[in-house]
This record gives structure tokens, C-alpha cells and sequence, in this order.
């Protein structure tokens, strides 16, 4: 009896029982935050099953047919255009030195402080029949308006042209650091076997590149089915604008579900090769011999056609569009900063600092339950949790409405019933739902960056503290926040700028009478005021040069090699791809 009183006090015995704590801890917060989030996605599914109705039958019959052409023609045209772009910069600034290749390198990821949709109402400014190009032409040329065919660029294609200079940063990104990665062992191998520099890309670099070159293609897709702004503004009927169009044209929800669903599995697919890519990470090379990368000198002509090259880019997908803004707001600014203006800057500033904070919660709690806890319920949920960004805000933005709308009814019917009172709308309609649906979109981008930070404590550290008895409240204060507090900063700079640029979600959930600067600038430019909306639109792509700055200081320090030779300790070997 004495020897069992004495070990139910044992250290061990007590750190199993406080484990067993955390487990249910980490289980019942992980899992309550899965079902909130998961609520668009189950609001959809659940519509699936419902009967059709006759708008139901006339979208199957005459519109689903145009979504599916046009989004997997923009889907196959983006995907193309995008890699090119992506692995052609990513390679010439991993291997070759020419003129300007040090700001190149991080000049690249500039178009992604550019929302596509401003982008294209920028270019639509500037190549239609009284903008500045064509104007030019006739000038030029002395020709009359039937002397000559200039493309449209509202149109299929140039939706495919504008959101691949906006989205190809993902692909340059992940291959860029995947090329980066390679040793240089295996390129020479190729060349010593016979292989030209043209061969040893195309049968050496790009096989071992090929996953990170899938994953950001993955990124791009998503992205592209999720855009409204630009293919409503360019008139391309895709599901996104259908989905717009049956809900407010027809007002028929059930129906937008329906097609929602039908957009869900096109997400599914792309989530599916997203995984598949990653379980691709086993091509890798085998040598032991770790070599950083050796850049070579082309001659003088190709090194300034390389440097065109990797410039065009970042001169079409930011540097015009924004010269072209500012020249606009610095004309009109006096006009344009008026107090409406700073009401919206104000409204946009501090709800997308409200919703960065409340989506930092939630991540930070699935980080730590994955870092305390790894077990396969909660890695489940958390994988389901992350799946959101994926779902276009459109379609977040409908799911969120219909089941917070039934219950608000269902609680006015309730107070009716009992106090004769209906106290209204409390949840649909406002900032809550507004704050949510940026929830759910964004909580992978705050998940990600913690990951990040975390990844970088080693677990001997934690189990230090376990040892010398710190609970959880100590070992989250004095362990993880001081190993992640730049990856906190990090989450909610993110999140705040996505919070700022989206479109979509914002459009539809907004509160009465509350504007933000995406909705305003989406306004103008829909009524063809586009020098109006130049102000606003510089403020967002202002606000989208904080998370660039952060990537690019990330790839100055970042070096060209997979590792580094150091003389006493000989190379620092890396886990290949």
C-alpha cells in the first residue's frame, strides 16, 4: 500500500497524467475550431443532395457548360503562361550572372502586392479606344478608328494575361528555392556525360525541381478559380461569376450552392494534386558531395536579353500598372482625399487589423495542439482547418450567410414566441460574419507562418522543459512565443493585407452602409471611373509591399547553394527535396 501511495507521486506518473490533460485539451480546441471552420464547407456539401429547381435545370442546360469551358480554358492558359514566366525567371536567376540580377532576384515577387483585379482595370485604362496607347497609334499612324484591329483585353485572353503576371511569383518562388537546393554535382555530371546547359535543364534541373514547380502551379490554379473581380470586370462567365449572378440575378441560394458544390470539386482535385506533388518529394539526388551553385557568365548580348527577360514581368505586372496609378492619383488626389475617402481607409485599416488578430488565435492554437499533440485526429483536423483558403470567397461568403441567416430566424421565432419581440438581425449582416468568412479563407496563411516559426525549436528543447516540470502556461511563454514572436508579426501582416485585398467576400458580407477600399475601388471602376478609383487602389498595392518586403529580405540572405563549406567542419549537408 505504501509502495503504491509513494509511486502515484512519482514525477512520471504525474508528467503521463498531465499529458493525458493536454491530449484532451488539445483534442477539444482543435476539434471545436474544425467544426467552426468547416461550417461553409459542410453547408455546401449538404446542398448537394437537395432537389433541383428549375433555374437548377436551366444553369445545368445552358450556363454550367460555359463555367466549366471558360474556368478550364483560364485554368489551362494561366497554368502555361505562369510556369514559363515562373521557371524561366527562376532558373536564369539561379545560374546565370547579368546586369541587374541582384534586384531582379526579389523584384520578381513585386506583383504579388498587385491584386489582379486592379491590375486589369489598370490595363483596360490604358489599352482601350481613348486611353493612352491607342491614342498614341493613331497619332502615330494618322489612322481612323477602321483602320486598324487592336485586341481587347477584356476579354478570355487577357484575363489569362493579367492573372499570370500576377500569380507566377508562387511558381518562381518555390522553384527558385528548389533550384537553389540542387546541388551543382548533379547539373556537372550531366555536362561531363555529353548534355549541353539546355539539356542539363531540361533532363537534370527540371525532373528535380518538378515538385516545388507542381506546388506553386497548385497555388496559381486555386487562385485563379477563386478570382471574381477580374473575370466579372472583363465579362468572363466562370464559376465564380456565376455563382454571383445566381444569387443576386435569380436569388436563388440553393442554386448557388448547388453550382458551389460543383466548384468544390474542382478545388478538391486541385487540393488532391497539391498532396500528390508533395509525395513526389522522393526525386532527389544522391550525392554526398553538397556543392553550392556556381553562376556562369553568358556573353554580353545574352546577359542584357536575360536581363530584358526577368525584367518584363516585373515591368508589366507592377511597374507600369503602378506608374500609371500614381499618376492618376497625383492629379486627382485633391478631389479624391476627401473625408469619404478616410472614412474608408479607416474602415479598411481597422477591420482588416481586427480580423488579423482574431485569425491569429485560432492558428496559434492548431500550432501548438500539432506541436504538443501530433496525433492523427487532430493532424486531420487541423489538414481540414487549412483547406479553406482554397474555397473562393464567394463561395465562403454564401455558405456563412445561409446558416448564420437561419439562425438569426430561428432565435427572432424563439423571442417572439416567448417575449413578442423580434430583436432583428444579430449575426447576418455584420461585422461578426465579415470577421468569420475572413476566418476561414485566411487561417491557412496565419497557420503557415507559425508552422514556419516553430519548425525551427527542436524538440529536446521541449522536452528539457518537460523534465524540469514547466506546465503548458510556462512553456508557452518562456519556449514557443520567444521562438515565434517574428512569426506572429509575420501571421498578422499577412492576414491584414489579405483582409485588405479581398474582393469578393467582402462584397457580399459587408454591414449596410460600410465601405472598404477593394468594394470602393471595385465601384468605380465597374461605372468606367477608373482615374477615381486610382487612389484607393494605390492604397491596397501600398499596403501589399509589406509582406513582398518581408519575402525579399527573406531571399537576400537567403544564398545560392544547398549548402555551405565551412573549413574546420566541411559541408552543412540539407535535407534534399
Amino acid at each position: 500500500m505504501i509502495t503504491r501511495a509513494t509511486s502515484a507521486w512519482h514525477p512520471a506518473v504525474r508528467t503521463r497524467a498531465v499529458r493525458a490533460r493536454q491530449i484532451s485539451i488539445w483534442h477539444v480546441a482543435t476539434a471545436a475550431i474544425a467544426l467552426i471552420v468547416a461550417t461553409p464547407l459542410l453547408t455546401v456539401v449538404a446542398h448537394i443532395f437537395q432537389g433541383g429547381s428549375e433555374n437548377w435545370t436551366h444553369i445545368v442546360g445552358s450556363m454550367l457548360p460555359t463555367y466549366v469551358r471558360n474556368s478550364l480554358i483560364l485554368m489551362l492558359g494561366v497554368a502555361i503562361l505562369s510556369t514559363v514566366i515562373g521557371v524561366g525567371t527562376a532558373w536564369f536567376l539561379s545560374t546565370l550572372s547579368f546586369p541587374g540580377r541582384n534586384w531582379l532576384e526579389w523584384a520578381q515577387l513585386l506583383p504579388l502586392a498587385m491584386p489582379a483585379y486592379i491590375l486589369a482595370y489598370s490595363y483596360t485604362d490604358l489599352l482601350e479606344f481613348a486611353g493612352p496607347v491607342q491614342s498614341t497609334l493613331r497619332a502615330l499612324f494618322d489612322w481612323g478608328p477602321h483602320d486598324y484591329h487592336f485586341p481587347s483585353i477584356r476579354s478570355l485572353g487577357g484575363a489569362i494575361i493579367v492573372l499570370s503576371l500576377v500569380l507566377y511569383p508562387y511558381i518562381y518562388l518555390l522553384t527558385r528555392a528548389a533550384f537553389n537546393n540542387q546541388s551543382m554535382c548533379a547539373i556537372d555530371a550531366g555536362r561531363t556525360l555529353g548534355c549541353s546547359s539546355y539539356q542539363a535543364f531540361w533532363r537534370v534541373a527540371l525532373p528535380l525541381a518538378r515538385p516545388a514547380i507542381l506546388a506553386g502551379l497548385a497555388l496559381v490554379l486555386m487562385e485563379t478559380l477563386a478570382d471574381f473581380g477580374t473575370v466579372e470586370y472583363f465579362g468572363v462567365s466562370t464559376f465564380t461569376t456565376g455563382i454571383f449572378r445566381t444569387w443576386f440575378g435569380l436569388f436563388d441560394t440553393t442554386a448557388a450552392l448547388q453550382l458551389s458544390a460543383v466548384l468544390l470539386g474542382f478545388v478538391v482535385l486541385l487540393l488532391a494534386l497539391e498532396r500528390y506533388s508533395r509525395r513526389q518529394s522522393r526525386y532527389h539526388h544522391t550525392t554526398e558531395r553538397l556543392q553550392p551553385a556556381t553562376l556562369s557568365t553568358p556573353s554580353v548580348g545574352r546577359q542584357w536579353l536575360v536581363s530584358f527577360l526577368c525584367a518584363l514581368p516585373v515591368l508589366l505586372g507592377f511597374a507600369i500598372p503602378a506608374v500609371q496609378l500614381s499618376l492618376h492619383a497625383a492629379n486627382d488626389w485633391r478631389t479624391a482625399l476627401d473625408p469619404a475617402f478616410l472614412t474608408l481607409l479607416w474602415n479598411s485599416l481597422s477591420l482588416a487589423l481586427l480580423s488579423a488578430f482574431v485569425v491569429l488565435l485560432p492558428a496559434l492554437v492548431l500550432v501548438l495542439a500539432q506541436r504538443s499533440q501530433p496525433g492523427k485526429p487532430i493532424l486531420f483536423a487541423i489538414r481540414f482547418c487549412t483547406s479553406g483558403y482554397a474555397i473562393p470567397g464567394t463561395v465562403v461568403a454564401l455558405a456563412i450567410l445561409i446558416p448564420l441567416g437561419a439562425f438569426d430566424n430561428a432565435l427572432n421565432d424563439a423571442s417572439e414566441f416567448l417575449f413578442e419581440a423580434r430583436p432583428g438581425l444579430l449575426l447576418s449582416g455584420t461585422l461578426f460574419t465579415l470577421v468569420f468568412a475572413y476566418c476561414v479563407r485566411f487561417i491557412t496563411a496565419a497557420f503557415n507562418s507559425l508552422e514556419a516559426g516553430l519548425a525551427q525549436l527542436k524538440p529536446s528543447v521541449e522536452e528539457a522543459a518537460h523534465t524540469l516540470g514547466a506546465n503548458r502556461r510556462r512553456l508557452l511563454k518562456e519556449v514557443y512565443l520567444p521562438v515565434i514572436r517574428g512569426s506572429v508579426l509575420t501571421a498578422l501582416l499577412i492576414v491584414f493585407v489579405d483582409t485588405l485585398k479581398e474582393l469578393p467576400a467582402t462584397l457580399v458580407l459587408r454591414p449596410f452602409n460600410f465601405n472598404t477600399l477593394a468594394v470602393r475601388t471595385y465601384e468605380l471602376a465597374s461605372d468606367e471611373r477608373l482615374a477615381a478609383a486610382a487612389l484607393p487602389a494605390l492604397a491596397i498595392v501600398i499596403a501589399g509591399l509589406a509582406p513582398v518586403i518581408l519575402l525579399s529580405r527573406g531571399i537576400r540572405r537567403s544564398r545560392p547553394g544547398i549548402g555551405t563549406i565551412d573549413p574546420n567542419t566541411g559541408p552543412n549537408r540539407h535535407d534534399a527535396n
